[in-house]
């Protein structure tokens, strides 16, 4: 795994990908608690959600080291009802060995610029397990404040996990009405 973040191209999302973005979510979904499901998906059911954000327009990243998917990023709706359009909650994940080089970093950054450009107005970042720290400090980083914790409202791995919740505004956040 390079450790320089120069040598990894971030760009859309390509049908190509996903079976490694599978594997990638499987892996943090078995290990891990960024997660809250207990089950990985398919790669049909992985094909599934990325038509779903792709019919909406939501950005979708993937981060590569060569020919190789290190690491992925989509912003997805936040909540479905129409009201909540506007505002998208966002996901990043990394192979193992991709983790601690920056490359979270780099597609946050694009994800960010991708989904102000796209026009929504509120990120938020729900970063399953308050031992988080590197992924609450990224954000923070990037612009996210806290804004709460859920306590203890997901049971993995043989413990309680809380939910920090952070948010970002993008472009022009509240001053004018959404275009979406």
């Amino acid at each position: 795994m390079p450790t320089a973040p120069d040598a990894i191209l971030i760009r859309p999302v390509a049908v190509e990908d996903l079976a490694a973005i599978t594997t990638i979510y499987a892996h943090a979904v078995h290990h891990g608690t960024a997660s809250f499901e207990l089950d990985p998906p398919s790669e049909d059911e992985m094909r599934r959600r990325h038509a779903m954000l792709k019919a909406a327009s939501h950005p979708y990243l993937v981060a590569t080291s060569g020919e190789r998917v290190v690491g992925y990023a989509y912003a997805g709706p936040y909540r479905l009802r129409a009201a909540y359009r506007s505002t998208v909650e966002d996901s990043i994940y990394l192979a193992a060995d991709a983790q601690g080089h920056g490359i979270g970093r780099l597609l946050l950054t694009a994800l960010i610029e991708a989904s102000t450009e796209a026009g929504f107005r509120q990120m938020v970042g729900i970063i399953g397990d308050s031992r988080h720290e590197a992924s609450i400090r990224l954000h923070a980083a990037l612009g996210f404040r806290h804004v709460g914790i859920l306590e203890n409202v997901g049971w993995k791995h043989g413990r309680w996990l809380d939910c920090v919740m952070m948010q970002r505004t993008l472009g022009t956040g509240s001053d004018t009405p959404p275009s979406l």
